[in-house]
């Protein structure tokens, strides 16, 4: 990177000589960047009073990752292993400039406005731009019909719902009333779909049995428990005509059930995460509680299943790769391997961290393998969810009036994953060891340069919260399954 000093200047930075890769295309061009955001895609554009020579890099869109776990409280008080400074610092390094996380609720313990505002308080320290999800676990009147508008209303344009986890699942009485209030209030439905009854009634029978390492966690969770619910979810999102998104879809059973529903022409969206991709049930069996590295849920299942989520990447039914980004420590008193000594699988916590390895790794053994295209790797990493969550035409390509969030990769860079070089605060990573080719080196939120040489160039507060309105993808079909409407009661 260089400056022209005093020379009057027709852009603020100009990206000069890179290969530009959108979702569509690609082409060796400059980028020119005004006011944060792109202000030019060229040949031989104006002076700048910064320039950057990418030549023989890739620029990229940055990187928006919709399933991130940051900073998030739990009703004891504590939270996970990243704040939002941390976290954020994670995904610059990684190519991701936009995060959209995770706004709880607590059952029991209120209601979801005053949680959505100590989310916002949390937040002000991020590095990257953010949006928010509402989680709802106790869909009250008061939560649905006074908490929920406005919050929707000021930019929260997404809910998830749990059909597991004790005690954050919904019965189908209460998705129902969420998918309802969704569609009234134009929200985008986002969904963890697991059978809970089942995973708890092979849970029991499991550690009574005295199979309670690590490896059992897949064996409480097979993939019939993701096929049914998911299968079980589409309908009820059919019954009330509201698009939806499967999180973390980690089976091939799960998948198929999502492009038969694609098939009918129902809006169900798929999302995998790139631990489904890179591990599986074997490395829940590894020696020396190191098998609790790999507890996250849904849990990693054959080969067969890995393989067959890169098909359906290909096939466009998985449409986003996330992080579900969720760090707890290993070590300490209160880590994942303390607790696996002495109970079972059922309270290692589940998640991992991955922030900075998503894009990485997917470039990696996605786009050098020849398992997708470049074009492909754009949209599944930045262009799909951007515009899925409603934060195109803002983010998630490189074109002129967009925000220039951008990522300079070089695709040469080979390096071992270590958690130590990492910026999580996790002590840990699942991808120790692995050898990563194509690495962001320079990563640009609003056209500040955020990473450049190994280094972080902003305070924490870069980051800005992003408010989405709607948008197409998210809008009802019209359709239901009679003639009966049941929002209008006709």
């Amino acid at each position: 990177m260089h400056s022209l000093g005093d020379v009057m200047a027709e852009y603020d930075l100009v990206i000069r000589n890179g290969t530009v890769v959108t979702a569509t295309d690609s082409a060796l061009c400059d980028v020119a960047i005004r006011d944060g955001k792109v202000a030019a895609v060229g040949v031989g554009l104006d002076t700048a009073a910064r320039e950057i020579d990418a030549t023989g890099k890739l620029v990229l869109p940055g990187g928006v990752d919709s399933h991130c776990h940051i900073e998030q409280p739990r009703p004891d008080g504590t939270a996970n292993a990243d704040t939002f400074e941390t976290a954020t610092t994670s995904a610059a390094f990684g190519g991701t400039t936009c995060v959209i996380c995770f706004s709880p609720q607590f059952k029991g313990v209120g209601g979801i406005k005053e949680r959505a505002e100590d989310y916002h308080a949390r937040a002000r320290k991020s590095v990257v731009d953010y949006s928010f999800h509402i989680i709802i676990t106790n869909p009250t009147s008061s939560v649905i019909e006074e908490e929920l508008p406005p919050l929707v209303a000021a930019g929260h344009r997404s809910v998830k719902m749990f059909l597991t986890y004790e005690p954050s699942f919904l019965t189908d009485d209460e998705v129902l009333t969420v998918l309802a209030a969704a569609r009234k209030n134009q929200a985008f439905v986002v969904i963890h779909a697991e059978n809970h009854a089942a995973i708890r009634w092979m849970t029991a029978r499991l550690e009574a049995a005295g199979l309670t390492s690590a490896k059992y966690h897949a064996w409480c969770k097979p993939a019939i428990v993701e096929r049914e619910a998911i299968q079980r979810v589409i309908a009820l999102a059919e019954i009330v005509d509201v698009p939806i998104q499967i999180f973390h879809v980690s089976s091939e059973e799960g998948a198929e059930e999502i492009r038969r529903a694609q098939g009918r022409g129902v809006k169900v969206f798929g999302e995998t995460c790139v631990q489904y991709l890179a591990f599986t049930q074997e490395d829940l069996d590894r020696p020396g509680q190191e098998g609790a590295k790999f507890v996250f849920s849904p849990a990693p299942h054959a080969a067969s299943d890995r393989d067959a989520l890169w098909k359906h990447i290909q096939l466009g039914t998985l449409g986003v790769v996330s992080s579900d980004h969720a760090p707890y420590q290993f070590g300490g008193e209160k880590g994942k391997q303390a607790i696996a000594r002495v109970s079972p699988f059922s309270k290692i916590p589940n998640g991992v961290p991955g922030l900075e390895t998503r894009m990485p790794y997917l470039f990696s053994e996605g786009v050098r393998t020849g398992r997708i295209d470049l074009q492909t790797f754009v949209a599944i990493t930045a262009t799909n969810p951007a515009k899925l969550f409603g934060l195109h035409p803002k983010k998630g390509s490189i074109a002129p009036g967009m925000d220039a969030d951008i990522g300079i990769w070089d695709p040469e860079l080979t390096r071992v994953v270590k958690a130590s070089e990492l910026h999580s605060q996790a002590d840990h990573t699942p991808f120790e060891g692995m050898r990563i080719t194509g690495w962001p080196v320079t990563t640009l939120v609003r056209g500040a340069v955020v990473m450049d040489g190994g280094t972080r160039h902003v305070e924490p507060g870069h980051g800005q919260f992003q408010p989405r309105g709607t948008y197409p993808l998210m809008m009802p079909r019209g359709v239901f399954p009679t003639p009966f409407n049941p929002h209008e009661g006709q």
